[in-house]
């Protein structure tokens, strides 16, 4: 590994580019290598041994791309098994549970936080141990969102049915009077809007979008591998396990940068 090496991350679908545009605000001299499991998304209700072969695959895979950090951006593939990904790399391995953990319990003055995530997610009970052990004293109001990730991945964010949907998802958490509520979902953050709409000005959502690019910037600097020479153009990399159009699309639109993705067979 070296400054010159890429920062990796995975994701079922471009709910991780949410992260990437993270990155490219907090560490604009770092060149990203992303893949997209498009072809297999969503991974919420799929078992955990399941998403946790898909993510070795990835991993495997980032790492013939000169890599010095994996981002695991997605929450289903971090609770299925961050711990085992840790040990089985040699470089820095990181989810996105944690870090939006923390900005949860600095943020909640009510002592009850809400989250929204995958089935899998939710099923795991992440978010819930994690909050306990940081502070025992808060509640914690768990809800699945499945089909939030295939309104994004299908662009029908902007649709009457899709806020249909968030109302009947979120009604148990806004009567439940949470202050905060985690977006346990990479995806998640791009229909933001419309979940802000429903839940009312006095919930603050929380994204681990931006905790997890300070994240692997603290690494980065304490490993100094961080890439300070800021070069103009550069060759990000972004791959998909199916068809890249769609990907390209929405990918284009959320990170505001031409960017072209090319299609991998894992096997």
């Amino acid at each position: 590994m070296n400054r010159d090496h890429a920062i990796g991350l995975l994701d079922s679908g471009v709910g991780g580019l949410t992260v990437v545009r993270e990155i490219f605000t907090q560490l604009p001299a770092e060149r990203i290598v992303y893949f997209g499991d498009t072809a297999r998304m969503p991974y919420g209700p799929r078992p955990h041994s399941e998403v946790r072969d898909f993510a070795r695959q990835i991993i495997r895979f980032l790492t013939t791309q000169d890599v010095k950090l994996v981002i695991v951006a997605c929450n289903s593939a971090t609770a299925a098994g961050l711990p085992y990904y840790q040990g089985e790399y040699d470089l820095p391995v990181i989810g996105v549970i944690e870090p939006g953990v923390r900005a949860a319990v600095r943020h909640t003055k009510t002592k009850r936080i809400g989250v929204i995530g995958t089935q899998g997610t939710i099923a795991s009970n992440a978010y819930e141990q994690l909050i306990k052990h940081y502070a025992p004293e808060v509640e914690v109001f768990s809800q699945a969102c499945p089909l939030f990730v295939l309104l994004v991945e299908n662009e029908l964010v902007d649709t009457p049915e899709a806020l249909c949907v968030a109302e009947t998802y979120l009604r148990p958490l806004k009567d439940a009077g949470v202050d905060t509520l985690i977006l346990g979902c990479t995806h998640y953050p791009l229909m933001s809007h419309v979940i802000a709409r429903v839940m009312g000005p006095e919930v603050k959502l929380i994204s681990s979008a931006e905790e997890t690019a300070r994240e692997a910037h603290c690494i980065l600097q304490k490993m100094d591998l961080q890439q300070t020479k800021t070069t103009t153009g550069l060759r990000h990399r972004f791959f998909v396990s199916g068809p890249p159009a769609g990907f390209v699309r929405i990918g284009r639109k959320l990170l505001e940068l031409e960017i072209e993705a090319y299609q991998v067979l894992l096997p």
